[in-house]
């Protein structure tokens, strides 16, 4: 179970590495999407830094919690950006199973969370 959650974790911070490193980088696809959202170029990096802070956050033991916390806001402002931009459903939804297995990676390698949230038989 703990493998699991680290497996799990560990594809989460990759891609939300991904993420953050395009943001700040800014290729033409991005800038392509900033454009359609409605969002000026500058925040871009803001943004992708914002990112980095809450992965950063996961990553640590100690803070993961934190980090969870802190990123399910920030993927749900993209949820909010989506829906403010009558964007297709699947952009509504990949955000939300992200938020997902961000926790359930926790969940699954952190007893002290298990212990908080048991689940029932």
């Amino acid at each position: 179970m703990v493998w699991t959650g680290r497996v799990m974790s560990t594809l989460m911070v990759l891609f939300l590495l991904f993420d953050a490193t395009i943001h700040i980088m800014r290729p033409p696809a991005v800038v392509e999407a900033f454009a359609k959202l409605g969002f000026p170029q500058s925040a871009a990096i803001g943004l992708g830094i914002t990112e980095l802070v809450c992965i950063a956050l996961y990553v640590i033991p100690r803070t993961s919690v934190l980090g969870a916390i802190l990123l399910t806001g920030y993927l749900g402002g993209a949820i909010a950006t989506q829906l403010r931009s009558d964007q297709p459903l699947f952009s509504l939804v990949f955000p939300v199973l992200i938020a997902v297995l961000i926790w359930g990676g926790i969940f699954l390698r952190d007893e002290r969370l298990r212990a908080l949230i048991p689940l029932r038989k």
